[in-house]
């Protein structure tokens, strides 16, 4: 938990809000309305959640109207669900302040490229042609294969796999367990025998991209799968071979697109979503659950 303590007029100056009641009242932490603590800050987005107002134990809550308040102190700004986000940050953000270290029994190739002020966990294999920008940090038994590019300030939780050749850039978020450059699904059959084609292309991911756990990225067949820059994606998608994803969009988990397919920018897919291959989805789509796109939109 955050030993901060700031007062209301501070996290309003941080959130470009207006104060409601005492500006000195001071927040030692964020709290959910509907389970609401003492001292802290809460905040109302969803209507659903104006029961709770009512009986809220929090010092203070971010809102949209100052109507609703009826008394209590509280900011006002445009967006309360973006200002709770923010004011998490100042709570929370500073979770780890351990100093960089490579640990011993991590297996790093002499011809690696390691920036500075790179954290490299307990069992990483890191080999030969890698490079990583400074202020990233590797978590515990990750392997990285050969040639992989890893950006600045980047965050890769442990267990996950970066097979040989692929690109990640600055600011980018890989959480356990999940596998980016994997083969393709690539086979080609006569005579009831399976063919496999070799997948000899890679991955490139954008800067400021978050990808969740579990997750698998196929590298190519020829050229590139391609994640766009501030996408975000949920556990448990997959995205296939030379697929190109545009910026900004949101997967959420179980989504699942084929081979060749091309998604535009700020695209939304809510979950267990699928999509043929060799498609087309233009810009600011939105595919609700469970929803299977088999033509191009």
């Amino acid at each position: 938990k955050s030993k901060l303590t700031l007062t209301l007029s501070e996290i309003a100056k941080h959130l470009g809000g207006e104060v409601i009641g005492d500006p000195t009242c001071p927040i030692k932490g964020v709290s959910e309305i509907q389970n609401s603590e003492p001292n802290t800050i809460t905040f109302l987005s969803n209507p659903i959640y104006g029961k709770y107002l009512l009986n809220t134990k929090a010092a203070a809550v971010i809102v949209k109207s100052s109507d609703v308040l009826d008394g209590r102190n509280g900011i006002v700004v445009q967006n309360p669900q973006l200002a709770m986000a923010r004011t998490l940050s100042l709570f929370f953000e500073s979770t780890d302040n351990s100093t960089p270290l490579i640990h011993p029994s991590s297996i790093i190739s002499s011809n690696a490229e390691i920036g500075k002020d790179v954290n490299i966990g307990a069992g990483v294999i890191i080999q030969e042609g890698v490079n990583i920008g400074e202020g990233s940090s590797i978590g515990s038994n990750t392997v990285i294969e050969m040639n992989v590019t890893i950006g600045k300030n980047c965050k890769i939780f442990p267990n996950v796999s970066l097979y040989n050749g692929i690109t990640l850039g600055g600011n980018v978020i890989v959480h356990s367990g999940t596998s980016i450059g994997c083969d393709g699904f690539g086979y080609v059959t006569e005579n009831d025998i399976h063919e496999k084609i070799p997948q000899t292309g890679t991955v490139i991911i954008g800067d400021n991209v978050e990808i969740g756990s579990n997750c698998a990225i196929d590298r190519a067949t020829i050229g590139d799968t391609v994640v766009g820059e501030m996408t975000k994606i949920d556990n448990l998608v997959h995205i296939a071979h030379n697929v190109k994803i545009g910026k900004g969009c949101l997967l959420t988990a179980g989504f699942a697109i084929a081979g060749s397919s091309e998604v535009g920018d700020y695209c939304t897919f809510a979950g267990q979503v699928g999509v043929a291959p060799h498609l087309t989805i233009g810009n600011r789509s939105i595919v609700a659950a469970k929803s299977g796109v088999t033509k191009s939109l």
